[in-house]
């Protein structure tokens, strides 16, 4: 009996034993774990950017300036937004710079009031991520004044401000719209009134006898009836004629008839207000019929008679004139 409860004391004191073991092993095991954990995000946040702020002193004198340093370890799409500080005023700047992989902005501030002033956390963005850097803390102190030792002047009169260029700014845009107003009104009004008139000057029209034969000229030129163009030719040589009787007796001759403008020359004749010939009117009826003959009837008239009727044209048109008005004289009578 003595030997079996020796042997399940035995048994007993080895479970026990591996018990411990195991829960030893475990302990270790989950200690391992933790630290190899925080190995892992101990390198993953060493790899992250990191973004600070660095001032080069906390103390200040009121209108002292002291320099704040940003750095970034980056130089791919970062963001550096504008600072914003309450308390404090930016003296000036630099422009950003690179510096072995890292982005570095310094500013100059400095501080116009007493007290104590954060310079506030700023949200930087790498790679679209926003990175915050460390507020700081400044004290600004005033300056100590031995009022016994300090020289006392007179209060002064206020003095104005010297004129500057933006002074009269508003003046020289007014003077310059006002000078650009005249200068249109004189272009618009004097210098193209003047030019409109020169160039009616210049078209003025010819006389009706000098035009009638300036045009039997160039239709002599062109050579229609010699180019069969008769027809052409006819229309163009009657026209003329009517033209001038038009302009130089002061009636719609182009858009009468023959027999309409053969009866009012005859009706001018009889009053005595043109100065012709029987032989004119008759050259001028006998020229007309033989147009309308071409122009209608489709008649063929021979060489020589078209160059008697270009004849007759310049007949008409040398002697069928307005008769002249004699004025009147009131003191002779």
């Amino acid at each position: 009996m003595k030997k079996n409860n020796t042997y399940f004391e035995l048994k007993k004191s080895d479970n026990k034993s591996q018990a411990k073991c195991f829960l030893s092993f475990g302990k270790r095991v989950r200690e391992i774990g933790f630290l190899f954990i925080l190995f892992v995000s101990t390198i993953s946040f060493a790899q992250k950017p990191v973004v600070k702020a660095e001032i080069d002193t906390t103390n200040i004198r009121i209108g002292e300036q002291f320099n704040l340093k940003i750095t970034v370890d980056d130089t791919q799409n970062v963001i550096l937004p504008k600072l914003l500080l309450k308390g404090l005023e930016i003296i000036d700047s630099t422009k950003v710079d690179t510096v072995k992989n890292s982005l570095i902005r310094k500013y100059i501030l400095t501080g116009f009031d007493s007290g104590a002033f954060y310079i506030p956390q700023q949200q930087i963005f790498v790679k679209n991520q926003a990175y915050l850097t460390d507020s700081l803390l400044v004290n600004v102190a005033t300056i100590a004044i031995d009022t016994t030792k300090v020289k006392k002047f007179p209060i002064k009169s206020i003095k104005a401000e010297p004129y500057t260029f933006d002074d009269f700014k508003i003046y020289l845009y007014i003077l310059l719209a006002a000078l650009a107003i005249i200068g249109f009104w004189i272009y618009w009004f004097v210098i193209r009134k003047r030019k409109e008139k020169v160039e009616e000057d210049t078209y003025k029209a010819m006389p009706p006898y000098d035009e009638a034969i300036l045009k039997l000229n160039e239709l002599d030129e062109k050579l229609l009836w010699q180019n069969n163009k008769v027809k052409e030719y006819y229309s163009e040589l009657t026209e003329i004629v009517r033209g001038y009787i038009e302009r130089e007796l002061k009636v719609p001759a182009l858009e009468k008839t023959t027999d309409e403008v053969l009866d009012m020359l005859k009706d001018f004749k009889d009053a005595e207000t043109i100065q012709t010939s029987e032989d004119t009117i008759k050259k001028l009826r006998d020229l007309l019929r033989e147009a309308d003959l071409v122009k209608f009837a489709k008649s063929k008239p021979l060489a020589i008679e078209i160059e008697e009727d270009r004849k007759d044209a310049q007949d008409i048109v040398s002697n069928l004139k307005p008769k002249p008005i004699i004025e009147e004289n009131d003191e002779l009578e």
